[in-house]
Formats: structure tokens, C-alpha cells, sequence
């Protein structure tokens, strides 16, 4: 599917796509409405390629230098250049618990590791 995709940009260029209909692959449900594409979806096949990339490099720039030929500013200036391409996602920060609180995700993995019994980890959670 996403070779579909990158397929579809390549046809397209920059042109606006609007998808309109979308069929789960394995059942009969189609749900049909206006949908816009995801914004790394709307990049040109190279930057998304690019993009995929740098992803793979865990954002080693040194590694993209190496993998393109290219030097380091050349990936800067590309990487600066579908950023500006991409609407800032705003991500709300989740507030730290405070002090002394119980991490409850913790526990639960404690309770399935077998360390600690469910009569500790309710008394755990209920502190």
C-alpha cells in the first residue's frame, strides 16, 4: 500500500488530491465522505523517499551524508525545505505526575511480570 502511495505522488505531482471513497482491504465496509491525505503523504515521492530515509538513519545526518553523497548542509537545507512543506503539529505536553505518585502503567507491567501479586499492586494503586 505505501509504494501505492508513493506511486499515486509521482502521477500527481503537486497537485491536490482528494480522496473520496476508502474501503477496509479485508472486509466489504466503504466509507465514503471527504478526506484529506496525511501531510508526509502530500510531499513529491523523492522528499517523502528522503523522509523514509532519514527515518531508517534514526536522524543521523552523518549517516543521510553518507547514504546520498552529499554533504551536510545540502541535508539541512532539504531537510529545512519539507519542513516548511509540513503545518507544525502542536503536541500538547502531558503533565508530570507529581511526587510520590504511583506510576500505574508500572505497576500493571510488575503485575505481568509476576513480581509483585494483584493484593500489591491494589494496595499500590489505592496509596
Amino acid at each position: 500500500m505505501a509504494n501505492d502511495w508513493h506511486e499515486l505522488t509521482r502521477l500527481t505531482g503537486p497537485a491536490e488530491i482528494v480522496v473520496e471513497r476508502v474501503r477496509l482491504a479485508d472486509g466489504d465496509i466503504a466509507i465514503e465522505g471527504r478526506f484529506e491525505l496525511p501531510p508526509l503523504s502530500r510531499l513529491e515521492a523523492e522528499d517523502q523517499t528522503f523522509v523514509v530515509a532519514f527515518i531508517r538513519c534514526e536522524g543521523s545526518i552523518k549517516q543521510m551524508e553518507r547514504f546520498f553523497g552529499v554533504s551536510y548542509p545540502t541535508i539541512k537545507n532539504r531537510l529545512k525545505r519539507i519542513a516548511s512543506r509540513l503545518e507544525f503539529v502542536e503536541v500538547k505536553a502531558v503533565p508530570a505526575p507529581p511526587p510520590g505518585a504511583v506510576d500505574r502503567a508500572e505497576v500493571f507491567e510488575r503485575l505481568k511480570r509476576g513480581e509483585i501479586t494483584v493484593e500489591q499492586a491494589l494496595e499500590t494503586l489505592e496509596a
